[in-house]
């Protein structure tokens, strides 16, 4: 096959059991389809006994060939397992409530075409944000949530995710916590940003908090939302050394950059088919 025939490009990714032979079986599934493997990384993990993979591929084969051709193999080695075309772009709804910056990050590298992802909505609690949904020209919902309200609100959320094909939920800066059914509905599916410094300073003004306290590194962690509060599978960290010399108000602005970063990484590792969950940890391949 000459490589003008290899149309098209297709991220397999996958996980199972560890045992001898799935590279082999794996490969020679993709050389049948016709394939052309451009990049493959593996790892088995010795606390969970469990194997992960991700392989790109080029081929003039459909895409159902594809699969025709990995079936069996997924059924011979009990393999839990996805296969995408490359750079499609991943329908991802994005919530916030009053901070901007995290969603302005993700709003400006989506445009520029760094983040390969369609952002069709975004939902808050607050109108704070509607004119930063305006400039972008996306639509805007806002979606009031009391205690009183809260069903109601996450099944309106629901339905909202239903009529636009929601593959991915970031919650960017969005101050309400979830319930346990939906983080359980939306397992793997759902990133959420925070600072790092948790279970430390909790509450109100965790930077000011930190500066209080003589801290010498700040930073903030990117994980898959889980009903246990601010402790999913963590797939990005980033820490800045600070010291006597800034203030508090320096400390909250560095740590918004911060944030703004890891979370970008996050959704683009996700977005890139990159992340695999582990149990309670991750698996990524970058």
């Amino acid at each position: 096959m000459t490589d003008e025939n290899l149309t098209a490009s297709y991220i397999l990714t996958l996980s199972c059991p560890d045992r001898p032979g799935i590279v082999h079986a794996v490969a020679g599934a993709l050389l049948v389809a016709g394939c052309n493997i451009t990049d493959s990384q593996q790892y088995g993990s010795h606390g969970t006994g469990t194997f992960f993979m991700r392989v790109e591929a080029t081929t003039a084969a459909e895409r159902a060939e594809l699969q025709a051709a990995l079936e069996p193999v997924a059924q011979a080695f009990g393999m839990q397992w996805s296969l995408n075309p490359a750079g499609r772009k991943v329908r991802t709804l994005l919530m916030a409530s009053t901070s901007a910056h995290c969603l302005n990050d993700l709003l400006f590298l989506q445009r520029s075409g760094t983040l390969p992802i369609d952002i069709p909505a975004i939902v808050s609690n607050h109108r704070d944000l509607e004119g930063l949904a305006e400039f972008y020209g996306i639509p805007f919902h806002y979606i009031p949530v009391t205690p009183d309200t809260k069903v109601q609100a996450e099944d309106a959320l629901r339905l909202l995710m239903k009529e636009h094909d929601i593959e991915l939920t970031v919650l960017a800066r969005y101050m309400q916590i979830i319930s346990d059914e939906l983080c359980s509905e939306l397992t793997g599916k759902a990133i959420n940003i925070h600072h790092s410094f948790l279970p430390s300073f909790k509450g109100a003004k965790p930077y000011h908090q930190a500066h209080a306290r003589g801290v010498k590194l700040i930073g903030a962690t990117a994980h898959y939302v889980t009903a246990a509060l601010d402790e999913g599978p963590i797939i990005e960290q980033e820490v800045i050394r600070v010291d006597h010399r800034r203030t508090a108000e320096q400390f909250v602005q560095m740590g918004r950059d911060v944030e703004g970063r890891t979370l970008a990484q996050a959704v683009q590792w996700h977005a890139e088919h990159r992340v695999l969950l582990d149990g309670n940890r991750t698996v990524v391949f970058n």
